[in-house]
Parts: C-alpha cells; structure tokens; sequence
C-alpha cells in the first residue's frame, strides 16, 4: 500500500478516484441494462430464462425457479447444526437492534377537535436480491430480511442466482430459512430485478427492492426506480480506519485486509497521525495478505484503492474521513470515544480496537447495508424504515375549517388555483347560508380578477412556458 502525506491534493485526487468506482460512472452498460429490464417486462418468464441460460449458464424450466421446501430443508442439513446455531444468534442480534427503529403511528386531537396524524403501514410485498458468482452471503439474506419481518412486511421474495448445476449455495438457503423469507427464487442479475419490478408468470412483482450486486444488478436497480421502490444504488465496499500512535498496527492491517477481499474495486484507507503505524501497516498488510485465500483480489484491491495517509495533525484526520464518508469507519485512537462524535459521516462506525468491522457484518446486530461512495453525507443504514410507508392524516371539523377558510382561500387565489379556493368556499356558503367570503378573501378576489386582465411580467412568463 502507498503511503502519502496528506495534503489537499491528494485528497482531492483519492476522492476523485474513488468516486470513479460508482455506478454511476459505467453509464456504458445501461443500453444492454435496459434491454434486459424491458426484455423481462415485455416477454416475463421466456426472457428470464432465456437470460439466465445466457449469463449463468443453466438452462431451466418455468417450475425450476422456484426452490421448493425440500431443497431447503436439505440445504439446512448440508451446513451443519453448529452454522444453524450460528445464523440463529445472529438472527437473534439483528432483530433485536431493529425492533428499536420500529415506529408506531400517531395522532394528535386539538382543542378544536381536529385530528392531524401519521399512519405507519408496512409494504405488503419485498423484493431481496442476494448475490452469487465470487462469493455467496448468507450475511446479506439476514440483513435485508430481518428489518423487513420487524416491519410488518407480509411476503418476502428473494432471488439469486443459481450455479451452473441449477443450485443455490446451501449457506445462503440455510439463511433464507432462518430469516422467514416466503419465497426463493432461482434467478440472477439485471433480469432478476426487472422480474421482481414487473412481476413475470412465475415470479409476483414486488413494492420494493432492496440487497446489493454487481454493477448490471446496480444500474437494473436505477432502471427499474419509480415502478418499485430501491434501497439504494450501491458501489463497492470500503472500509477506513481512524488511527493514532496508539493503534496496534497488526489490528489495523487486518481490518483493511477485511474489506479488500470482496472485489478489485474495493477499497481500503488507513488515516493516521502517525508516520511510524503508516510504515508498520504496510509491512504488515503485504505479511497478512500472503496467508489468505483471495490474496489476488486483495492485491489489486490495495494496488488501485488502498491508501495509508498520513495527517499533521486529528484535526486534519477528522476533516479527511468527514470528506471520504467511508461506508465502514473504524476509530483506533487513545479516546475514541471523544473523536466519534465530530464523526459527521459514515455509514457505521466501529469504536475501539475490538469492534472490528466483521463484527458488524455478521453478529453484531446494525445492518451493514451501508451507504458506499461517499453517499454516506446523505444516505443511512437499511432500516425499518426502508420497509414501511408513512400516510399524513388530516380531519377538521367544520368549525375549524371555517375559521382558517379566509388563509386557504387566500392562498390558493395568490397561486392562480381557482379550483383549489372554490373547494373551500362551497362548504363557506354552505354552512353560512350563501353569505361568501370575508372581506380579505373577497379583496384578494379582487385582486386575482385584476391580475386576470393584467399579469405581470414574471406571471406572464411563467403562463407561457412553465407549469406549475
């Protein structure tokens, strides 16, 4: 890994690299995305299959797509009680930190007798993709189901995709199980997610769809937003940690190892005020690297986006990781706990030398669907949330509807909507005999009809060549 100085350009430099890796930078793949997703929507299960004998190489019957109880049940057997044991304890962890996020709908009654409120409904249906190909993630399965289930969802339907024998990796079966998904399907990529925004014969359409995959998978997503509701557009996983002279240099060399074996995209950032940890991390990386099984991904992870820089000074640190917005941030400082909170942003922050960011991808109980390249200024966690939608209640009686008439009126003649003030004003003259308006909305009338024969200039344009 380089180690750099941490100046102003090259920071700007890294963050501009690293900004390269999102999906929406390889606009040069959404033609043939598009093709896809109109393909399924038009042709259903015929172009599904068709796809995936195409891109995983396994050709499959409409029936085949469906992955019956016995397959899971065999599934569960194949990994074993003590993995069983394991997917339940997590299971477990990350149910109970989502329960806390559930919200409950409200209402308020005023003095008048009006009632202003929130209903909080779950989706009725949700789509979760789990990816195949390099590496399968019963992790992923828990994660995006779990806060669905807390939430109310009624039916969950998970696809992914199948091997080139037509199976599903037992793990991630096993975890389907755990988790209470109502169906599984054997399908993958950008004609996954368009079966699940569409719906095919076989396949139901779905309210919204949330996990992570590729980059087809990725730009599928943002194909399909506005039919169905989309988690987020994820980018490659990050990791940066936060050290001092303190920080034990073989922890802080893992846990960027930890991020660099998911794909060559990957990236891996240590920011430091300590030259001396700089040089013993990368002594250590390369050390740690040579042991592990995805060592070649991990090479050309760090070569293209692993970075040690190292700051003047915490101050600048801080500054640098607030503009990074990593997706996971460690903290490995004498007090980490005085340095979290001018943590602005970050996806999840892992606290001290024993958090490691692992913990928080398997058991620890936060979701790591995270927000990536840099989306983490704005975006947050899955979440309960994410699975549910909030409907504004409004009821007024007639005498609190009466006494704000004349600002409704008001209002509405101030932006030209006739309609919109005569909805009030007929329930007015209904209930006051045909008397009409105050004299501030009929002076307002007034001054709407004299805007009619005369409109100023910004009005006219507006009227020529805007609507509102």
């Amino acid at each position: 890994m380089r180690i750099l100085p941490l100046n102003e350009e090259n920071r700007k430099n890294i963050l501009e690299k690293l900004l390269k890796r999102s999906p929406a930078s390889y606009s040069a793949y959404q033609s043939s995305v598009d093709e896809i997703v109109a393909q399924v929507r038009e042709k259903g299960d015929e172009a599904l299959l068709a796809y995936t004998s195409r891109f995983d190489h396994v050709d499959l019957a409409p029936e085949q797509l469906l992955v019956t109880e016995e397959e899971i049940e065999k599934a569960c057997c194949a990994v074993g009680e003590e993995f069983l044991e394991t997917l339940g304890r997590a299971a477990a962890n990350i149910r109970s930190y989502h329960e806390k996020q559930k919200k409950t709908s409200w209402f308020d009654v005023t003095p008048g007798g009006s009632i202003l409120g929130q209903k909080v409904t779950p989706i009725a249906r949700a789509g979760v993709y789990v990816p195949g190909g390099k590496a399968a993630y019963p992790s992923s399965v828990l994660m995006n189901v779990l806060p669905a289930k807390v939430a109310g969802v009624n039916e969950i339907i998970m696809v992914t995709p199948p091997g080139e024998d037509g199976q599903i990796n037992p793990g991630v079966l096993a975890a389907a199980k755990v988790a209470g998904v109502s169906r599984v399907y054997r399908a993958g990529g950008a004609q996954a997610i368009a079966a699940l925004a569409f719906g095919t014969e076989t396949i139901p359409r779905v309210d919204k769809i949330v996990g992570p995959g590729n980059i087809f998978v990725a730009l599928a997503k943002k194909a399909v937003f506005g039919y169905v509701g989309i988690d987020s557009i994820a980018g490659p996983s990050e990791i940066l940690v936060l050290a001092d002279e303190t920080a034990d240099p073989r922890y802080v060399a893992a846990d960027l190892l930890s991020q660099a074996e998911h794909d060559e995209l990957a990236s891996a950032i240590l920011v430091t005020t300590s030259g001396k940890l700089a040089q013993e991390v990368s002594v250590l990386v390369h050390q740690q690297a040579a042991a592990l099984a995805r060592r070649d991904i991990i090479e050309k992870s760090l070569e293209n986006y692993g970075y040690l820089l190292v700051a003047a000074n915490m101050d600048e640190a801080i500054e640098t990781v607030n503009a990074i917005a990593s997706e996971h941030m460690e903290i490995m400082t004498k007090d980490p706990f005085l340095v979290m909170p001018r943590i602005r942003n970050a996806g999840a922050i892992f606290i001290g030398s024993y958090s490691s960011e692992p913990l928080g991808d398997y058991l620890a109980g936060p979701n790591h669907v995270l927000p990536t390249n840099g989306t983490a200024r704005f975006f947050s966690p899955l979440s309960v949330d994410d699975f549910v939608k909030k409907s504004s209640i409004i009821a007024y009686t007639k005498e609190e509807l009466m006494a704000v008439a004349p600002d409704v009126i008001r209002f509405a003649r101030q932006e030209g909507l006739t309609a919109h003030a005569a909805s009030i004003e007929v329930r007015q003259r209904q209930e006051t005999g045909g008397a009409g308006e105050t004299d501030a909305v009929n002076e307002a009338d007034a001054a709407g009809k004299k805007g009619e024969d005369g409109r100023n200039g910004a009005a006219d344009i507006k009227g020529a060549g805007q609507e509102e």
